[in-house]
């Protein structure tokens, strides 16, 4: 930490009224924001998805569960992952403390990844995550919404992600979608986020960034990566790659070579 200035409690009020000012022009410019998102032109979705859950077959129209507005998280694992995402798995350890708020102002959440629901709900239980955990392994849901991406675009590394072409690296990364059903039954994709714009749903960085030392990312990725495991690995040990998987400290595989 860089050593700050000690001044008098007068002296530090008038900081801090001076900053409020800037604070409350921002909280402003996020009103504005955020009815921008919600005035995005929506596009209606055309395909029925069916995805598996851990009971049977759930189709998209039923991840409503009778409200009208949905909200997907992405997560990023594909069939067999032996390695969980860091960040995936510490933006929805935000969800079981809020869901009833949120199914309370009209909002389902749901979590979707292209794994084998098997494999989906070995990490759910593992993780005592108590939200709706889908798989798409057996539909183009996640290939339709560029969040997953065939293995001839992997090896060329050039496919469409984050809204521009690009190296993803992986068959599977994480973003966040929003749907709205209207009375009819009809579906329309209305918002979409990717990368950083994950961090709108991280909660926890809203008290880490108002504490004196912020995140405190200083490591190799510079990111969520340098410090966050997943919430039953802290004091194990092990890393975290800069693709967001963690591997745990007694992990054999060639990253650690």
């Amino acid at each position: 930490m860089e050593p700050h200035k000690i001044v008098s409690e007068q002296e530090w009020i008038a900081a801090r009224k001076a900053l409020l000012v800037t604070e409350k022009a921002f909280s402003k410019e996020r009103d504005r924001l955020t009815a921008e998102q919600r005035a995005l032109p929506w596009v209606k979705v055309e395909k029925d998805y069916v995805f598996d859950g851990p009971l049977g077959k759930v189709t998209l129209t039923q991840l409503f569960n009778g409200r009208s507005q949905l909200f997907i998280k992405h997560f990023m694992m594909g069939p067999g992952a032996i390695h969980q995402c860091v960040g995936c798995s510490f933006e929805v350890d935000h969800i079981d403390g809020i869901l009833d708020h949120l199914e309370n102002h009209d909002v389902a959440y749901a979590v979707v990844a292209r794994a084998p629901i098997e494999e989906i709900e070995a990490v759910r239980k593992r993780m005592a995550w108590h939200f709706t955990w889908v798989s798409s392994h057996k539909n183009d849901f996640n290939y339709d919404f560029n969040v997953s991406f065939k293995p001839e675009a992997v090896s060329a590394g050039n496919a469409y992600y984050n809204f521009q072409q690009t190296d993803p690296g992986l068959e599977d990364l994480s973003g966040n979608s929003v749907f709205f059903k209207d009375e009819a039954g009809q579906i329309f994709h209305t918002y979409s986020t990717f990368g950083r714009g994950a961090e709108e749903f991280l909660g926890a960085y809203r008290f880490i960034d108002v504490t004196p030392k912020g995140r405190n990312e200083n490591g190799p990725n510079h990111s969520l990566g340098d410090w966050v495991r997943l919430k039953n690995t802290y004091g194990q040990g092990g890393m975290v790659e800069a693709n967001g998987r963690y591997h745990a400290a007694e992990c054999p595989c060639a990253v650690h070579k």
